[in-house]
C-alpha cells in the first residue's frame, strides 16, 4: 500500500475518533469509581474457599 493510501486511512480514523461520542452510562461510570461491587458479580466470594484453609501453611519453603 502506498504511502498515500495508509495517510487516507489513518486520517479517516482519526476523524472517526474525533467525532464519535458514544453514549457515557454516568451510573455504571459513578458506580464504578466509588468502589462499589455490582450486583451480579462473577467471581465467588472468599467465603467459599473457607473449606481449604485447614491445608493452607504458614510455611512456604517446606521442601
Amino acid at each position: 500500500m502506498g504511502r498515500g493510501r495508509q495517510k487516507a486511512k489513518h486520517t479517516k480514523v482519526a476523524r472517526e475518533l474525533k467525532y464519535f461520542s458514544p453514549q457515557t452510562d454516568l451510573s455504571e461510570l459513578e458506580r464504578e469509581l466509588s468502589g462499589k461491587p455490582a450486583g451480579d458479580s462473577e467471581w465467588p466470594e472468599y467465603g467459599d474457599y473457607d473449606q481449604y484453609a485447614d491445608y493452607e501453611s504458614d510455611d512456604e519453603d517446606e521442601d
